[in-house]
């Protein structure tokens, strides 16, 4: 019988040790009399694509005449023994691509989700079911290895490419030993420590038949376990655990941190002021109108106006993130730039006098043309620089005077007419009070995201206000379900026109 190849093929985004793992490999199997050969396939940017590293390991001894095998330059579906992903969606592509097979792969994939530009951009949820794609990349594979390497890797203060290289070692479908992946990766000589506690940890988990993971919902907020030093924010907790229903008040309790991290504790006081007002109107056991209206109130209350999105981007703990993410050693010193391009909207929506605002909005005043001038194009912010940072600070100092801004005047209209709709529909149709909280999810973002959700939004809204005999809860969620599907708002202009409300 002739003797075939090893085929393995790797798929791993930038800065996941793709490369490393597979020159691992090609030096396993060199220095154990391999022939062996790794060519890549580079992805595209912005997380759409991995990076595909394909190896072939051909035994020596099988060589006959003199004559060297000729391996191939890429995978081929159908014909591939083991496959190796470095995130679960790209496990997914991969058995969509065919290269795994029931009857030949092994498939060794992280369980963790680097969520791609579809799944980010989208108006709704646009994630993946995890669970699922899980159910089908087991599906397609003869054997199936998979965990959290991502995690795995960062316990062990290590990068995910040791971890896959153990669980490879483990999964048993090489011709080599435990040691002989070891020796591989001591022969590197560049973090032979770590890379080895990381291999080390992949290989008892593979092991000891605990490759599965068990996708697990996020996680609540033990309320009986929340005490805070600061008594006006003790009071605030408090008033959760006494007033609230037990299945809404990790939600709520989360809402008020939230909001005292947006503005403070007065604001967080408001919130619950406006959501015992709508438990006022509802039934005394509807928790879910409750839970969700506490959900998407405190979503809406923490708008994203340009103050947020400067303050959050020079908090310390930001940095420590991103240090963290590269993985930033001594030495070393890290550059962040902050893409932004800011309208004459925003500027006019934050500044500390309303009548200030009102008039660089009108496109005919002096002030509107010279400022749009200047937001015509993007700017680039240095935020690890001094110069850029105090920028950015300073105008997340204007937090303090966000009370006074247009913006906050505005929010708080639409959230006050919003929440009457809800308060208006609680008793008598409970049903589609809670269909008018969830319709906040087309509110979100700044910018121009702001903009398109808003106009959904408004109307969704405005078309239940004409139509409130018509409209049942199934009808506005489908409309806000086609809302959220095309931000262009097509789709939702193709169902108010099915149920004769354009």
């Amino acid at each position: 019988m002739q003797a075939k190849p090893i085929k393995i093929a790797i798929l791993a985004m930038g800065g996941e040790g793709g490369g490393v793992l597979a020159n691992w490999i090609v030096a396993l199997g060199e220095h154990n009399d391999y022939v062996a050969q790794t060519t890549s396939i580079a992805g595209v940017a912005q997380r759409t694509g991995a990076t595909i590293y394909y190896v072939e390991l051909f035994p020596k001894s099988q060589i006959k005449d003199g004559k060297s095998p000729v391996l191939a330059l890429m995978p081929t579906p159908g014909d591939v023994d083991v496959v190796m992903a470095s995130e679960l969606m790209e496990a997914g592509r991969a058995v969509q691509r065919g290269f795994v097979t029931q009857d030949r792969t092994t498939l060794i994939t992280s369980t963790h989700r680097v969520y791609s530009i579809a799944e980010k951009t989208a108006m709704g949820d646009g994630r993946v079911d995890s669970d699922a794609l899980i159910e089908h990349t087991r599906a397609a594979a003869k054997q199936y290895i998979h965990f959290d390497m991502a995690q795995a890797a960062e316990d062990t203060g290590s990068v995910i490419s040791a971890v896959l290289f153990g669980a490879l070692s483990a999964s048993g479908v090489l011709p080599f030993s435990r040691e002989q992946f070891e020796a591989t990766i001591e022969r590197g000589g560049v973090g032979v420590k770590p890379s080895l506690r990381a291999f080390a940890s992949a290989y008892a988990r593979v092991g000891n038949e605990g490759a599965a993971d068990k996708q697990t919902d996020a996680k609540t907020i033990d309320v009986a376990s929340v005490q805070p030093k600061n008594p006006k924010v003790a009071a605030l907790v408090d008033r959760v655990r006494n007033d609230f229903p037990a299945d809404a008040q990790s939600i709520i309790l989360e809402g008020v941190r939230r909001l005292i991290d947006f503005q403070d504790v007065e604001y967080a006081t408001l919130y619950l002021d406006r959501l015992t007002q709508i438990q006022s109107k509802a039934h005394p056991d509807d928790t879910a109108l409750i839970r969700e209206t506490g959900r998407f109130l405190a979503l809406w209350m923490s708008f994203e106006d340009a103050i947020r999105v400067a303050e959050l981007k020079t908090r310390s703990s930001r940095f420590e993130r991103v240090q963290q993410e590269v993985r930033l050693d001594d030495g070393q010193i890290l550059t962040i730039n902050e893409y932004m391009h800011p309208r004459v909207e925003e500027i006019s929506e934050i500044l500390p006098c309303k009548k200030l605002g009102r008039w660089l909005l009108k496109p005919s005043s002096l002030g509107h043309k010279i400022l749009r001038k200047f937001t015509q194009e993007g700017r680039v912010i240095q935020t690890s620089s001094l110069r850029g940072f105090l920028l950015l600070n300073t105008l997340g100092g204007f937090k303090r005077w966000r009370r006074k801004t247009l913006r906050y005047e505005v929010e708080q209209e639409r959230i006050e007419k919003w929440l009457q709709r809800i308060a208006d529909n609680a008793h008598a149709h409970p049903a589609l009070a809670l269909e008018i909280a969830r319709t906040q999810r087309l509110v979100k973002g700044y910018g121009d995201t702001h903009l398109r959700g808003l106009k959904n939004f408004h109307t969704v809204m405005d078309t239940l206000d004409r139509n409130s005999n018509r409209v049942s809860p199934n009808i506005l969620q489908a409309m806000r379900d086609a809302a959220l599907a095309d931000e262009h708002g097509k789709e939702l202009e193709k169902v108010l026109k099915s149920h004769a409300l354009a």
